[in-house]
């Protein structure tokens, strides 16, 4: 088979403006039809720079493998059996409707042994082995409170427990395994046998035989498997059977209520700073006040403040913060000698740039849980629990017991609310499942959550965020119904500052949990971090294309503020918010390995149909790498449309392509610890009439937000290309935010400012200086801020800011 070349697929490279243009080969081949034979397809390259060199086989040159073709059948294999064989006759195996196309689903229970006394009961039960898989992958349980992603080819040996687990066929079909928890007081993952066998694991709380529940699903994509056993397990999880009907009112009103766009911006889309990793665990009101001066100097608006730990009133002065216990629903005197409420009071009067204020506590109060000489002690029923020991050491622990938990949360946050805060960030939600007796494990795991998903909507609505809390019987039983309003919970473990090898890793545990989180009821939230560090960049790119909030935790004074600029945008009244694409960002490549040495690749979209795939590209290695990444690779890219794609870095556009060009790729390098955000924009082909009203040519037009903004088009709230009449391009964008406007137009350099274009915003045509063309692509950059400014506009009801331009 003869391969065919093409010359100059474009470069793209962080940080490379001022080096010469470099052109690539692309080599394409077209393949025979797909062998009727189901047997593993594998190929590998060799090459040669010159003619006069000899060849050279590219395994030996580079960390790559052999290559690998799927090809799908036409008709996939309908059984069960047909994709997992030697699965225990113990299972109950049900073939049931899919909600996902392209997809088949089976509900699969087990039963599980009774727990006997104060022992939960065990079972584990053979799934089978998968067949005809090349790689799989799987979501596992790091520890008791974070999941990550492990990856492997062969034989299934994941070295945690696993919760999703998901294996690339030879076929290239998908088969999704969902161990789902939380029903019946049921705790299900996946084990490994160590011969390829799929055991599920079950522990049973009640005293009762009880099932486990598993879901599987195969389908011609992983997303279409993984989106039918998460649909599924919706249907299976009832989240409000514990409420009672004032209850369900109080949270339909609180739903509703939820629809207020500003509270929208202001929460999940404004700028949060953290106390944790800036101020210390010695925090102070002091500490506060000055680090929020800061900020307010250098001219950085945020829009929410967390107090995180150390705030509260504790025991066992001079111990481990785990060893220690709650006492007081008050601040501590030592950091806040005037109260709580003293300190948020002087917040709001001196920053009221500041909308929300929410503090941090433990699920249990505090790490330790409750002290058992304080006040809460004397006031709430408190039970002393055995536990296994873990981060929190110890094997026993305080806690306010399950029949007065609901009125303990009721009154803490009675009280929070009182004192000027809005909102909480409630951590240590995995000490729950350190519980060591069934009894106890039965009474407080679902009251908790109860408790605290109740009481936070009633006094604080939306704006709580569940923090170590990836378990699964809370990811099913509090995360995954839809019958409240969608929260923020943490995506995994934390960002360490002065961990170099942490900060890769980071980004990839979250981008591949959100695999899983992206179908749950939440917004994931991908950790706060630092923007003076040497991986700040990288840390902010992968915070703007989670789809998730942006919280930075700085020490006072070490901003970096280009960076905080490339995150966020001023409103129209002269807020700050972050650009977030309303699309939960996640992994692109499923089954690509930490250790492969591959660019991890995280996309998001923006702008419903018709609008704009976003790919952050990440290198999590330790060498430069470069790759080319091909067009079908963004989300969203839509068969027949033509996109151009841009890098933030670099500003660069590529040539107008599509998913069947002879050339759809973008050719990129990323050195360690770095990160690149590709945009693809689809372009309306439209027919310009000109100056001279004698000739016309053709123009490509597409609309790509605000510049220098790591996900600018997310800014774009609604755009509308048209030719009027007598053939004038009219640009109609309407913005969230105010910064530089940039419009692809091909043929743009033909085009004259003073006589071709005409931009108008509230009705008032724009000072000319605040409009330029790119001397390097033809893009119309206009800068709306300062235009807003200099003409004195005043904002809507709607805070969005209308520009309009006509090009002849």
């Amino acid at each position: 088979m003869a391969m065919r070349v093409v010359n100059g697929a474009i470069y793209l490279c962080k940080s490379s403006t001022n080096r010469a243009r470099v052109y690539r080969r692309f080599f394409s081949i077209n393949l025979p039809n797909p062998p009727n034979a189901r047997d593993p397809v594998q190929f590998t390259l060799k090459y040669r720079t010159v003619s006069s060199e000899n060849w050279k086989w590219v395994n030996d040159q580079s960390s790559l493998t052999d290559g690998e073709l799927y090809f799908q059948p036409q008709k996939p294999p309908s059984e069960l059996g047909d994709y997992l064989r030697d699965f225990s006759p113990d299972l109950d195996v049900h073939s049931v409707a899919s909600e996902a196309p392209n997809t088949q689903l089976w509900s699969i229970t087990t039963p599980v042994k009774a727990a006997d006394g104060k022992t939960s009961g065990f079972t584990d039960t053979s799934l089978g082995i998968p067949r005809s898989f090349t790689r799989w992958f799987s979501l596992v349980r790091i520890w008791s409170p974070w999941l990550a992603p492990r990856h492997g080819k062969g034989t299934f040996h994941p070295t945690e427990d696993a919760v999703l687990s998901s294996f690339l066929r030879w076929d290239g079909l998908h088969l999704v395994l969902l161990a789902v928890s939380g029903i019946d007081d049921v705790l299900t993952v996946f084990k490994p046998d160590g011969e390829g066998n799929v055991i599920i694991s079950a522990r049973n709380d009640k005293p009762e035989e009880s099932q486990a529940k598993v879901v599987a699903a195969v389908g011609t994509t992983f997303e279409s498997a993984n989106a039918a056993v998460m649909y599924h397990a919706r249907k299976l999880v009832r989240g409000d059977e514990y409420m009672s009907n004032e209850i369900k009112a109080e949270m339909k009103t609180a739903i509703e209520n939820d629809v207020n766009a500003q509270w929208m911006e202001n929460w999940y889309d404004g700028l949060t700073y953290c106390t944790w990793n800036a101020l210390g665990q010695d925090l102070t009101e002091e500490k506060i006040y000055n680090a929020l001066d800061i900020l307010k100097e250098n001219k950085i608006k945020i829009t929410n403040l967390i107090i995180d730990d150390n705030w509260q009133s504790l025991d066992e002065h001079g111990e481990s913060q785990f060893q220690r216990g709650w006492t007081d629903f008050d601040a501590n005197k030592k950091g806040f000698p005037h109260g709580l409420k003293h300190t948020i009071v002087k917040i709001r009067d001196q920053h009221p740039d500041i909308h929300h204020i929410a503090v941090w506590h433990a699920i249990a109060g505090y790490w330790g849980g409750v002290s058992p000489n304080g006040d809460i002690a004397k006031n709430y029923k408190t039970i002393a629990v055995h536990k296994t020991s873990s981060l929190v050491p110890g094997d026993t622990m305080t806690m306010v017991d399950p029949d007065d938990i609901g009125r303990m949360y009721n009154d803490f946050y009675k009280f929070l609310l009182e004192s000027g805060i809005d909102s909480v960030k409630t951590d240590a939600q995995f000490v729950l499942d350190l519980l060591a007796d069934a009894p106890d494990r039965l009474r407080f795991i679902k009251a908790y959550q109860d408790a605290w998903t109740i009481n936070s909507l009633r006094y604080f609505s939306i704006k709580a965020i569940s923090c170590m809390s990836q378990l699964p019987q809370i990811l099913f039983h509090t995360q995954l119904p839809l019958n409240k309003p969608r929260m923020m919970v943490r995506n995994s473990d934390d960002f360490f500052p002065d961990v170099p090898t942490s900060h890769p890793w980071h980004l990839f545990v979250n981008a591949h949990n959100s695999l899983l989180t992206s179908h749950l009821n939440i917004l994931p939230d991908w950790d706060m971090f630092q923007t003076s560090h040497p991986y700040s960049a990288f840390h902010a790119a992968g915070r703007c294309v989670s789809g998730g909030p942006i919280y930075f935790t700085d020490e006072p004074g070490q901003h970096n503020l280009d960076l905080i600029a490339q995150m966020t945008a001023r409103t129209t009244r002269d807020n700050t918010i972050i650009l977030r694409p309303p699309v939960i960002g996640k992994s692109v490549g499923v089954y690509t390995g930490y250790e492969e040495e591959r660019l991890l690749k995280v996309g998001t979209f923006t702008g419903g149909k018709g609008g704009v795939g976003i790919l952050g590209l990440f290198n999590v290695s330790q060498r430069p790498l470069s790759e080319l990444v091909n067009i079908n690779s963004f989300p969203g890219i839509e068969s027949g449309e033509e996109y151009v794609v841009r890098s933030h870095n670099t500003g660069e556009i590529s040539q107008s392509m599509k998913l069947d060009s002879e050339m759809p790729v973008i050719s990129l390098e990323v050195e360690v610890k770095g990160s690149e955000i590709l945009s693809a924009y689809p372009t309306q082909s439209l027919k310009i009439r000109g100056s001279s009203g004698l000739k016309s040519a053709n123009s490509k037009v597409a609309v790509l937000g605000l510049l220098g903004k790591m996900t600018g088009a997310a800014a774009v709230l609604r755009s509308y290309v048209r030719i009027e009449e007598h053939g004038r391009l009219n640009i109609q964008v309407v913005l969230k935010a105010l910064g530089t406007l940039g419009i692809y137009i091909s043929g743009l350099h033909e085009k004259s400012i003073e006589d071709d274009i005409l931009i108008l915003m509230g009705g008032k045509v724009i000072p000319m200086h605040t409009v330029k063309i790119d001397k390097n692509a033809p893009v119309l950059e206009v800068d709306v801020e300062t235009a807003w400014d200099e003409l004195e506009l005043q904002p809507g009801w709607s805070n969005e800011v209308g520009v309009e331009v006509f090009v002849r």
